[in-house]
């Protein structure tokens, strides 16, 4: 069942359409009572650092959330950084190309910040993983290009996907790298009330 007010614990709205934040949720008992996507503009600012980016993302997407005095919004966002530099989503192939090639046989880092706002705070946490990736020979990458999952996807892939053949050490977490960190999700929302539902938990 949805983690609902019925004890006093506020409603948990999950700002984002992305299946793969709710997955992992749900791999950890929790589940929202409602999605509701923040529509915010994503572009980064002239000279902000990408730890900056995120953090700046995750903010305005829970601030652009209307809330009932009973809810609480979660939200996130993801970026891959090559030094300075901030791989969102490719905006076609070619970009996706230029963002593995930059990537391989290097060493890159995914950023993923969260933010909780309940009531009239807002709690955020930043998380780090360093991240290896082969070097990708051309007909690899074209293979990789074609099977299109690149769509969508901060720095051109994901890591429970396709490019998994790609990346043969992290360290952190690899659940910041699908998108959520979830032992730090999980102590946000523990903090105001919001625990994991059980199988057989009458709540």
């Amino acid at each position: 069942m949805p983690a609902g007010p019925t004890s006093g614990r506020p409603r948990l709205i999950l700002g984002s359409a992305s299946p793969r934040r709710l997955e992992l949720l749900a791999q950890i008992g929790i589940i929202p009572d409602a999605l509701r996507p923040a529509d915010i503009d994503e572009t980064p600012r002239k000279g902000e650092t990408p730890r900056d980016y995120v953090r700046r993302m995750a903010a305005e997407k829970a601030a652009a959330l209307d809330l009932a005095p009973d809810e609480a919004a979660l939200t996130a966002d993801t970026t891959v950084a090559v030094g300075r530099r901030i791989l969102g989503k490719p905006t076609d192939r070619d970009e996706a190309a230029a963002f593995m090639r930059l990537m391989s046989g290097r060493r890159h880092v995914v950023l993923t910040a969260m933010a909780l706002r309940h009531g009239d705070r807002l709690s955020q946490r930043l998380v780090e993983t360093k991240v290896r990736m082969r070097s990708i020979d051309d007909a690899a990458l074209q293979r990789y290009l074609d099977i299109g999952d690149w769509q969508g996807k901060a720095g051109g892939y994901a890591i429970q996907g396709a490019a998994a053949a790609f990346i043969p050490w992290l360290q952190g977490s690899f659940s910041a790298v699908v998108g959520l960190p979830l032992s730090e999700t999980a102590a946000m929302l523990a903090a105001i009330g919001i625990h994991p539902v059980l199988k057989g938990d009458p709540r």
